[in-house]
């Protein structure tokens, strides 16, 4: 393979046998962000296997529409299968494309409508438990909502609470961790370090808690329940009529925790914070949300009507989005003049790709307004990726979105979030690099708007 990858520009900072891991351990964030000023295509080395990152959204795009068909996903996801076993976001080839038919009803608007009541209400006991000027560590309370919102969609018997409870202690455990042994060499994995440790209990434990709940659920009979759990475990491929597996339900259950509650939580924590520094925009959300939803509780049917609320979100996940991806090849592709054989890994960032100067005007400010009908036509419609592209596009998007927007807009309509003076937030080393630290300060906005 090294021969076919020599015209390739190798990254600089390499060490023997390491390769890119230190700077890649080190500061994830700014290392996928410095490899377009080396390329459009750069190689790096994680340990002695080459990664071929794409730097340019245009390859991006290649990769995951124009040639979607001759990639899999790659060594990212194999890492991380001991967590979250042959879900969507690690299965291959038919195991894939049969999993995603029998999961698309779970995500149909129908059952996303439905869904949206559990999210408006636990948006607006969220609103209700803050007090007036108060300090809030917002990526916490992001977090928790997000955990405890999914899991109540995913498990909405009493049987499953022990689940939610697991949930709620286990999936801040592997998504701190995940990322950092995604990048770490495999041989690394049996060293008894507090990470592995840690990482390892914990998706042991959450693992044995929905098979169970799985298990308990059967015995019960009591699959015609609303629920995600219900509705995967009730789910039949309309050609064969063949169903999912118990370890297959659990396996999808796993990956909508770990894929769901990070993009909501951080997507939410961010935007507080980007809001409470634009007063313009928080004045026209204001409005917006005067407008389309009045007093009452937000609901499904609003999603589509907060036309600007999406144009701030795109803007939040444009800054704030996944920090890699990973293909592999499984055909010869040629790429920007260079053929990648079978089996290369490739690498991209949706958070180094949305940030892109070559794409974006003024890319690091925060600007909602260029998402504006009138102003479309200035960034590519294939250069903006928030979910990915193609046939290993995230299927729960429209699910994130609904929970996404219901909670800002129920939020924003009773408190004005405020930056605590002197704080400086920083970018977690995360899969979704979400807040470190987000304090602010709740301020209830008029009886007339609460």
């Amino acid at each position: 393979m090294a021969a076919e990858l020599c015209s390739i520009p190798r990254a600089p900072g390499r060490l023997p046998l390491l390769g890119h891991v230190w700077p890649l351990w080190r500061d994830p964030l700014g290392f996928v962000k410095s490899l377009g000023r080396t390329g459009d295509l750069v190689r790096v080395d994680v340990g002695t296997l080459p990664v071929v990152f794409v730097t340019h959204p245009r390859l991006a795009h290649a990769v995951m529409v124009t040639h979607g068909r001759s990639f899999e996903k790659g060594r990212l996801f194999d890492r991380v299968r001991t967590f979250v076993g042959d879900g969507l976001a690690t299965a291959k080839g038919e195991v894939h494309r049969r999993h995603r038919r029998l999961m698309q009803p779970t995500f149909h608007q129908a059952r996303i409508a439905g869904y949206c009541e559990v999210m408006s209400r636990r948006a607006m006991a969220l609103a209700e438990s803050w007090q007036d000027g108060r300090r809030i560590a917002v990526e916490h309370e992001m977090g928790e909502f997000a955990i405890v919102t999914l899991a109540e969609t995913m498990f909405s018997a009493d049987i499953g609470r022990p689940a939610v409870e697991a949930v709620r202690r286990d999936v801040p455990i592997i998504l701190k961790n995940m990322l950092l042994r995604a990048v770490s060499p495999k041989i690394l994995d049996p060293l008894p370090i507090p990470p592995n440790r840690q990482f390892d209990a914990a998706a042991a434990r959450l693992r044995g808690v929905i098979e169970d709940v799985i298990a308990a659920t059967r015995r019960a009979g009591d699959t015609d329940q609303p629920d995600l759990l219900s509705v995967l475990m009730a789910a039949r491929d309309a050609d064969t009529g063949e169903a999912l597996s118990d370890t297959e339900v659990r396996d999808e259950l796993v990956t909508i925790l770990f894929a769901g509650t990070e993009t909501a939580s951080s997507t939410l924590a961010w935007a507080f914070h980007e809001i409470a520094r634009a007063p313009e925009v928080e004045k026209k959300l204001l409005a917006e949300i005067d407008e389309v939803v009045g007093e009452r509780p937000v609901g499904f049917e609003d999603v589509a009507r907060l036309t600007y609320t999406r144009c701030v979100l795109d803007e939040v996940i444009r800054l704030h989005g996944v920090t890699l991806l990973m293909r592999r090849s499984t055909e010869p592709v040629e790429l920007d003049g260079v053929t990648l054989p079978v089996g290369t890994e490739v690498g991209l960032s949706l958070y180094a790709l949305h940030r892109d100067e070559r794409v974006y005007r003024d890319a690091g400010r925060f600007d909602p307004d260029r998402w504006l009908p009138e102003r479309r036509g200035e960034v590519p419609r294939e250069s903006f990726l928030p979910f990915g592209a193609g046939s290993r596009k995230c299927i729960g998007d429209a699910f994130s979105w609904a929970e996404i927007t219901i909670t800002l807009a129920t939020v924003l309509a009773r408190w004005r979030l405020r930056p605590v003076p002197g704080h400086v937030t920083r970018e977690a080393v995360a899969a979704m690099p979400h807040p470190v630290h987000l304090p602010m300060t709740v301020e209830a906005r008029e009886p007339a708007r609460r």
